[in-house]
């Protein structure tokens, strides 16, 4: 079943890292981060997206966040989070080839088990990218799901930054 408004955001555990070998310039060792524990408190806007790299997720779903994201936090958001079925490394580098480390969390959930304990999960297996994350976007408000936008089958029509704000 899809996660819905008024639901308890389900508690998983994502991966995320921020720091960056100075010499290398490689990732560092991602961190834990407990869901439950991270929303706690918080207006989070969280969207989701099939993964990093990809040109609608990298050409206007991030960027539509970045855009948005000064009248966002004048709505009270406290955070905004990216989340992809990829690992930690992969979404740091895209996170800073965004040039959007430190405004925006990219989460890495990469056995897709958050995704499924959503209902979010996205078979791409025919398409040789295994399983995925649907396209959506959530407002969560300590804990509670407040606005569900979930993307139909190749669609980017309301799970941008711009419905987000108008949402919050």
């Amino acid at each position: 079943m899809t996660i819905k408004a008024g639901d308890k955001l389900p508690d998983g555990k994502l991966m995320e890292t921020t720091e960056f070998d100075p010499a290398t310039h490689f990732a560092m060792a991602p961190k834990e981060v407990n869901v439950a524990d991270a929303v706690k408190g918080k207006k989070i806007a969280i969207f989701g997206l099939p993964g990093a790299y990809t040109p609608t997720c990298s050409a206007k779903h991030v960027p539509s966040y970045l855009q948005n994201l000064d009248a966002l936090k004048a709505k009270g958001v406290s955070e905004v989070w990216c989340v992809a079925v990829n690992d930690a490394f992969v979404m740091a580098h895209w996170g800073q080839d965004q040039k959007a480390i430190g405004k925006i969390r990219f989460l890495a959930d990469g056995s897709a088990n958050w995704a499924k304990s959503m209902g979010l999960e996205l078979d791409l297996t025919a398409r040789g990218m295994g399983m995925r994350m649907n396209r959506f976007s959530l407002l969560v408000d300590n804990g509670v799901v407040k606005q569900v936008n979930l993307e139909g089958p190749g669609k980017f029509e309301v799970s941008d930054g711009a419905t987000m704000l108008k949402q919050a």
